[in-house]
């Protein structure tokens, strides 16, 4: 028997013991949450309603994490995985859930996250809920994607420090219970140009190492853009949404599901110029975090002005050629912080709409301050990490401010990741 590491805690169970258990929750990070005696058991890549058989191989002070041995008896929501890989590799949770079901379960999350740290009381409008009163906020059913594989148009391998020993090292992600590279000689989830362009990205990276680059491995990109599959991270590339054309840094951020991305900027603007709570049409809109500028140039139509800070200057040149591209002459972008829009704002705020999109930490606390002190009269908080924005929920509600409605959109089918839309009145 496998001895266990020198810091393993022997209770409440041994190293490598084999348990039955059922499974009735998933946790944010996909995995599958069980009871033994009231006792919390973690055991990823199995699904709510299981008995499944499961081995120990940690005891933390409130839970213990296992890896999954058996299902002992399945779901009906079970399905086969695609990937030959999946559950060992790390970089899909859900391909053995089926894609409604997926929905349904982020679905709760996002309701979960804004009633545990929102502190808001909210339910999913999901088959077989009801609303628990009248002041729930109802969070809408996730909006699915129209491809669940074969949808991300990039993708970033890992490779280690090669082993001089060895002819070929792995090219690929990282285990899903260590960070060590399996190696994935295709992806499932990423776009078929992608695919078919990566053996030659593969084998050339493995012809450079006896020539002695990259010794100490490193990260390649794979970017599916109108140009074709580019690898350079610094080449400027192409990608339309709504009808408009977007040039960008292929190694910089930029939404990685063109197929659901429309959906989403449509949803968000359609949200953002609707008639505000004071029977006012919206006329400006400040769009935040702008990147290259993609909310506020697919808006620019529907306002009189268009606004963006985004503190790369890089993307701020690039957010002005895009206006100059697409013909829109109403729209105007200033590189800094997020706050250094409000220097440079001069719209009332009775008739302005805010649109916010942070990176994963969420606001800067300044620029939300900021925010308060001008008073839009609606914020639409577009957010890749809801944990974070339902953190920052609770303090737009401390500052008056109404969440009306909560769209979640899964640009990451097949993951645990979740893109959230919520839109929020200011009170009078």
């Amino acid at each position: 028997m496998q001895k266990p590491p020198k810091n393993f805690v022997p209770t409440p169970f041994e190293y490598h013991q084999e348990i039955e258990l059922t499974i009735n929750d998933l946790t944010n990070l996909g995995e599958g949450v069980g009871r033994i005696d009231n006792w919390v058991v973690m055991v990823p890549f199995a699904l709510p309603g299981e008995c499944v058989k499961a081995r120990v191989w940690r005891n933390k002070k409130n839970y213990s994490d296992a890896d999954l041995v058996e299902v002992l008896e399945p779901s009906p929501d079970r399905v086969e995985a695609p990937c030959p890989l999946f559950g060992q590799c790390g970089g899909c949770q859900y391909q053995h859930y089926s894609y409604d079901r997926q929905l349904d379960w982020k679905t709760r999350q996002i309701s979960e996250l804004i009633r545990r740290i929102g502190k808001l009381p909210t339910y999913p409008k999901i088959e077989g809920v009801e609303a628990p009163n009248a002041r729930a906020l109802g969070v809408e059913r996730c909006h699915g994607s129209p491809l669940q594989y074969g949808y991300r148009s990039k993708i970033t391998p890992h490779y280690p420090k090669p082993d001089q020993g060895k002819e070929r090292f792995p090219i690929g992600f990282q285990y899903a219970s260590s960070r060590a590279i399996i190696d994935v000689p295709q992806c499932p989830i990423a776009s078929e140009a992608i695919n078919a362009a990566l053996p030659a990205e593969r084998a050339r990276v493995w012809e450079e190492r006896p020539l002695g680059k990259k010794k100490q491995g490193g990260t390649l990109l794979m970017r599916d853009a109108n140009e074709g599959v580019i690898t350079d991270n610094k080449a400027v590339v192409t990608e339309e949404v709504l009808g408009k054309r977007f040039q960008f840094i292929a190694g910089e951020f930029f939404q990685n599901n063109p197929h659901i991305l429309p959906d989403m900027v449509n949803y968000a603007l359609d949200q953002a110029v609707a008639p505000l709570e004071n029977g006012r049409t919206p006329r400006y809109l400040c769009d935040t975090y702008c990147g290259v500028g993609v909310f506020a140039l697919c808006g620019a139509e529907r306002f009189e002005l268009v606004f963006g800070v985004e503190v790369s200057e890089t993307a701020i040149k690039l957010a002005r050629a895009n206006a100059a591209l697409n013909h829109v002459r109403n729209a105007s972008f200033f590189s800094g912080e997020s706050q250094r829009i409000f220097t440079n704002l001069n719209t009332p705020a009775e008739d302005t709409v805010m649109l916010i999109d942070p990176p994963r930490k969420g606001c800067d606390q300044a620029f939300l301050r900021q925010l308060f002190r001008y008073g839009p009269a609606r914020v639409v908080y577009v957010s890749c990490g809801p944990d974070t924005q339902a953190r920052d929920l609770e303090i737009f509600v401390r500052q008056g401010y109404i969440p009306t409605r909560v769209q979640p959109f899964d640009l990451f089918p097949q993951t645990r990741h979740i893109e959230n839309v919520i839109t929020l009145e200011k009170a009078d």
